[in-house]
């Protein structure tokens, strides 16, 4: 589906989508937003990859009577085979989870028993799953490039920004998502009663290290209505990420909830040590809901869903989509994409998380006032982190996990980078191909 030139409405060819990682518990949301958003996206075939011929035919059937429910005709496939799968896609989505809830709910407690935050995107947790991923997902892109070298790679998988690094440094055509800026974006839109449409949001930093930092009405260079939505809302918005009041006054911004990591740390591993995992919770939910999805009467995507997380992802993955293969899709996204200048504090090939044009070609970030050195400095920091955490994923050895540890904001003690280098080690050889 390519984007016409010279003013023409754009070709809406249906277009074939992968999705690899497709027996994930969260595939019916993205299945539910295919179906609803079709005029954005019209999909004649989507492939659902995954190596669980079980979850396969459970979210496969599903998949199914959601597209039958909704009026959807499109073709669902599903196989275990990667090469097929993604032969001839126009898009691939990545949404894979390298050794399951088991390994994530390791990433979420062994950093505890050193006192430093156990959480699978961020800290030594989000190492550990970076070690894990990339390798995985540069394999599964060079299958794609090598099947179907006109594809675009959306990736999902976290760590975002470093899986996302990677396959822009090998080459490939990819554009990284998260759904932290589109939940604001809903969230923005209510408490100013406006359509979200029009809510442009100036979205500064790296994956899971963001600030809104503009509330934008109507485009990029609408209204400044920020300041509107922290006193009038500032309370909710505290409640809701968990930190105090004060902290939004005084930075004048609206944090990601992931910066709880870095602005109550002590208090968050506290209240870490004396609950199960959220890893054990995802688990028991994803039994239950894969056993719904077993119910040949269910043909909707059920309630319980939303306690899973991604909100909006759907809606998000068929933004993008729509644009990268020239369809409807908003002119301007919040993506994960080459800097090229935008921070000027950052190298041109760090992996951004911003507000950016969207087209065929990619995505290319718009202009970013001067950050805050309060902001900045951070996100400097964390990019060298992100830099040593992919050279340890690409290139492996103890000594390149413990210098990325060491860098970590987080870590950032000789003590706790030598004792999780071990701890992390232990708990990922299986997947750790030079360990």
């Amino acid at each position: 589906m390519l984007r016409s030139i010279g003013g023409e409405p754009p070709n809406t060819r249906p277009a074939k989508i992968a999705v690899v990682g497709g027996g994930s518990t969260y595939t019916p949301e993205l299945i539910d937003g295919f179906a609803r958003l079709r005029d954005t996206l019209p999909i004649g075939e989507l492939v659902l990859i995954d190596p669980s011929e079980e979850r396969l035919a459970l979210v496969g059937g599903l998949a199914r009577r959601i597209f039958a429910k909704q009026g959807h005709d499109g073709k669902i496939v599903t196989t275990s085979d990667v090469d097929a799968g993604v032969a001839d896609a126009d898009a691939v989505l990545l949404q894979l989870r390298v050794g399951g809830q088991a390994a994530r709910n390791q990433d979420e407690t062994w950093p505890l028993e050193c006192g430093c935050v156990g959480q699978e995107t961020t800290g030594a947790g989000g190492l550990a799953k970076a070690l894990r991923t990339v390798p995985v997902v540069l394999d599964i892109a060079e299958r794609v490039r090598r099947t179907n070298p006109d594809a675009w790679i959306i990736d999902f998988t976290n760590p975002v920004g470093i899986v996302t690094r990677a396959l822009l440094q090998a080459g490939h055509k990819a554009v990284g998502l998260c759904n932290v800026a589109i939940g604001f974006q809903r969230r923005f839109a209510k408490f100013l009663d406006v359509a979200p449409a029009d809510v442009h949001l100036r979205h500064v930093g790296l994956n899971h290290l963001t600030w809104e930092t503009g509330v934008h009405i109507g485009g990029p260079e609408g209204a400044d209505l920020l300041p509107k939505v922290l006193a009038e809302h500032g309370d909710e918005l505290a409640d809701d990420l968990r930190l105090p009041r004060e902290v939004l006054d005084r930075l004048g911004v609206v944090p990601s909830y992931y910066l709880r990591y870095f602005y109550a740390h002590d208090e968050v591993v506290r209240e870490l040590g004396t609950k199960p995992s959220r890893a054990a919770e995802v688990a028991e939910m994803e039994k239950q809901l894969l056993r719904m999805y077993g119910d040949p009467s269910l043909d909707t995507k059920p309630e319980l869903l939303a306690k899973r997380g991604g909100a909006f992802y759907s809606e998000a993955a068929v933004d993008l989509a729509a644009s990268l293969l020239g369809g409807t899709g908003s002119p301007y996204q919040v993506v994960n994409t080459l800097n090229r200048g935008t921070l000027p504090f950052l190298p041109d090939d760090a992996v951004i998380e911003v507000q950016a044009a969207v087209g065929t070609q990619g995505a290319t970030p718009l202009a970013v006032p001067e950050v805050d050195p309060l902001f900045a400095g951070l996100i400097s920091h964390v990019t060298a982190y992100e830099d040593l955490a992919l050279e340890a994923a690409l290139r492996g050895g103890r000594d390149r996990v413990f210098k990325a540890l060491l860098s970590h904001p987080l870590i950032g003690q000789f003590e706790y980078a030598e004792a999780l280098t071990d701890k992390l080690i232990a708990h990922n050889r299986e997947h750790l191909a030079w360990a």
